[in-house]
Parts: structure tokens; sequence; C-alpha cells
């Protein structure tokens, strides 16, 4: 569209949209599963491996407590902002029984989903040009998340050789006198990285010594494997307590993506903080998706530990069949439901009359060619790679892993 007449082009008013949002871009790994369901729905057969969510329903128990919910005439009402008092409570409650971290509802704020409890936790931490470390492979919402808060991401890359786990000494030669915040995850998207106890305490205590704040993003503690153990960063070093924000959701645990409802715990300021930027944001979670929060985070873990067991086998399976793809490198994920493999080895070569350079233009081939949906590692910050979920049906697992078997064999 044209300026109006009489505004000069570098007016500000001549700007359709702001510099701070045209600087970030759209979620990857949405974009690539909406791809995948646009063609799904014009009659391919496609199979996605690009979704973070459990194909499982949420528990019913979860449902029905949200059903009751709805005849409840409090629901109908604005509720607090920082949530419901109970929810506060019991997230609190849930914090000390599974990650031994004591808090009190004070220091607990529900947010819209993880992703809201990200960026208020980014945003009440960061003034414009501090750095933040990002071990990279990194999610996608991260780096979005600190630039809107004003931030500088600094990626800190590691790979396959050391199971996509950064060292201290990497985050030493990374730090600037600008940098204030460490982010920490494990079990990691996109990898599956799980650090063990003692590497987390290490880690913890080098932010301690350097004086940094750290932001952990624990929203898949409950899905380790095999001898792998989840540790929370500020319980296993408890001086660290007083500069950690941990954030946390029900969408992976108990199969609850679309309910929206995370939440982030911190010292009390903090909290305060990004509470009073809740309520001018979005104000309270929706009261319903709430009631259902508040019966899943009491309930005994029966049913996620039930499709643990599912995402287990699934992960053995994928991580097999990978290994089997001429060009791929996957190594075994120790938690979460990804993997991340290593395809730089079927690059640089022609699939079906095309020149594939980057895993970018891979994931495109695969999907137009075999009809399955990847994401390409560009996304997570480290170019070669590709994730693919597996938290989907086991045929559906297996057909997928099989079509890219097959066109990259074509290849090989």
């Amino acid at each position: 569209m044209s300026v109006p007449a009489g505004l000069p082009p570098t007016s500000p008013a001549s700007r359709r949209v702001s510099a701070r949002l045209s600087a970030i871009t759209e979620s990857a790994t949405l974009a690539v599963d909406a791809k995948a369901k646009a063609l799904k729905a014009a009659g391919r057969p496609v199979i996605g491996f690009a979704a973070g969510e459990p194909d499982f329903p949420t528990p019913e128990h979860i449902v029905e407590a949200a059903v009751r919910a709805c005849t409840d005439p409090r629901m109908h009402h604005y509720t607090p902002a920082g949530g419901l008092p109970e929810l506060r409570e019991a997230v609190a409650a849930k914090t000390a029984r599974d990650s031994g971290l004591t808090v009190a509802a004070s220091q607990v704020l529900i947010t819209n989903g993880g992703k809201q409890a990200v960026y208020n936790a980014f945003a009440a931490l960061l003034d414009p040009g501090d750095e933040v470390l990002v071990p990279a492979p990194y999610w996608t919402t991260y780096p979005e998340s600190i630039k809107l808060a004003g931030g500088v991401p600094v990626p800190v890359t590691a790979d396959e050789s050391t199971g996509y786990r950064v060292s201290v000494e990497q985050l030493e030669a990374a730090v600037t006198e600008r940098t204030k915040v460490l982010l920490f995850v494990s079990p990691s998207n996109p990898t599956g990285a799980v650090y063990s106890p003692e590497a987390v305490a290490e880690i913890g205590r080098w932010a301690v010594q350097r004086g940094l704040w750290v932001v952990t993003d624990e929203i898949y503690e409950h899905l380790v494997y095999g001898d792998a153990r989840f540790s929370s960063i500020s319980v296993a070093v408890p001086e660290l307590a007083e500069q950690t924000v941990v954030v946390n959701g029900v969408a992976k645990t108990w199969a609850m993506t679309g309910w929206r409802v995370g939440w982030l715990i911190g010292p009390k300021d903090i909290v305060k903080a990004a509470a009073d930027l809740q309520s001018h944001a979005t104000s309270n979670v929706a009261n319903v998706s709430q009631a259902a929060a508040l019966a899943a985070v009491t309930d005994d873990l029966s049913a996620a530990r039930q499709m643990r067991v599912s995402f287990d086998r699934r992960r053995q399976t994928m991580v097999r069949m990978l290994n089997e793809v001429p060009g791929f490198v996957c190594p075994e994920p120790e938690g979460a439901f990804y993997c991340y493999p290593s395809v730089k080895q079927a690059l640089g070569r022609e699939i079906r009359g095309r020149r594939v350079e980057t895993s970018a233009q891979l994931c495109e081939v695969v999907l137009e060619e075999a009809e399955v949906a990847m994401v390409p590692g560009e996304a997570f910050g480290t170019p070669g790679y590709v994730r693919l979920s597996y938290a989907l049906g086991d045929d559906d697992l297996a057909e997928g892993v099989s079509r890219v078997q097959r066109l990259l064999g074509e290849t090989s």
C-alpha cells in the first residue's frame, strides 16, 4: 500500500508493521504442521512428524472436571489474573512432589500455555541489550521471546558427539559483560537430550559463580527413558533458587496442548512483575482450562506413565528405523518425544531430479515426494539436522519413516 498523501516515506505512520514484530518469524514447527494438515485436507496421505504434541486424548477425569466447571457460575466471570488460588496452591504442591522444589503459591503465576510463561519470564528479567545464553539446538520460540523482550539470544551449540549437551567450558566462552541469563532445558526439545544430575549441578554452580539468572523449562520432566533422570537445577543447587525462574505446564505430561495452561515459578518480585504484565496482556487463563489443569496436577500420574510407556516403545522404533535411512545418523534421545538425526550425509545429492544442499530443502523434497512432514534443523539453530516427533501412532510412525527410507534409498 502506498504512503498516504502528505506523509514523508520515513514517517512513523508510514510503517505498517513495527520493527519489533517484523524482526521475528512465525513458529516453524507450527508452519510445517499447518502445511501438512492442509495437504492432508486436500486428500494427500501425509504423515506428520512436525507437531510437538501427544496423540492421546486428554485423560477422562480431566475432561470431566472441565465439564463440571462449565456449570459453575463462579467460572463464568473474571478470576485473578495470576491464576485461581487453588490451582496456584496445587502447582506449588505438585512441584514439591515431582521435582523437590518447595515454593509458596505466591511464587506461582498461571499462564496461557508454556509459551506465555517463557515470554513473561524474559520480559520480567531483560532490559534492552541483555544477553541470554541459549544452548542450541533450541526450541524455535526461545530466541523470538528473548528478542521480543528486548534481549539478545546468544547460541551455544552442541552436536550429536556430546548428545547435544553443552559444557560449562562452552558456556564460559560465550559469556560477555552483557550476559544476564542462562536458558537451561532438560529434557530438551528438539533433541531429547537429558543432562545427568551431576551435569545439572555443575552448570548450576557455574551460574551461581557467574551471578547469572537461570530460566529453566521443565515441561518434559515426566518424559524420560531408560537410565536417564530428570533433575531440577534449583534443587540440585539450592543457592540458585533466588535467581531461577521455572516454566512448565500441563501440555505434554497430560496431553493437554489445546487447553493452554502453563505456569511460571520464581522469586516473588519476578512473579509479581510477570503477573502485572499478564494483567494487561491477557488477564486470567480461561477458567474451564484452569479447572482441568487442577484435576491434572493433583492426579496420581498413572495416565502419564501409560503414555510414557508408549512413547518409549515408539522412541526405540524410530531410532532404529532412522539409523537405517541412508545418510541419517540418529543418537538415542533420553527424554521428550523427538528424534533429532543428523542428515548431513544425505545432502549434496539429487533426489528425483532435485538438487538438495540443505536440511530445509531436504524437508521440502520429503514432504512433496514422500508425503512426510519433518522440521528442518534451520528452525532450531542447527542446519544439517531434522526433527521428527514420535508422538503419533505406531503404524503411522513406521509407515512414515519407511517412506523416507525408500525415498533416500533411491539416491544411495
